[in-house]
């Protein structure tokens, strides 16, 4: 594969993770309806909510490794590049 080639799948790997890490923000700003006497506390549920949340970006990261071949480490450093470049927290 080219270096052209290369730069092509990590500027789509990097456009995909990008809408990813949206999707996760949007759905972390949505509001909770007040909770009931038989439903889970505003604390349950926000957890259970991050804990899908991070599930669903797991599942999308893994498909995206998967769809372009890339190995964890290349993924690793390429996360570390964004968080040292400000992109990402």
């Amino acid at each position: 594969m080219d270096e052209r080639e290369k730069l092509r799948k990590f500027r789509e790997l990097d456009d995909a993770f990008a809408e990813a890490l949206k999707e996760l923000e949007g759905s972390a700003s949505k509001t909770v309806a007040e909770p009931k006497a038989d439903v889970p506390s505003l604390e349950e549920r926000r957890q259970q909510q991050e804990r899908e949340r991070q599930a669903n970006f797991e599942r999308r990261l893994e498909a995206l490794m998967n769809e372009y071949s890339l190995p964890a480490e290349s993924v690793s450093t390429l996360m570390r590049t964004l968080v040292q470049l400000g992109k990402i927290a």
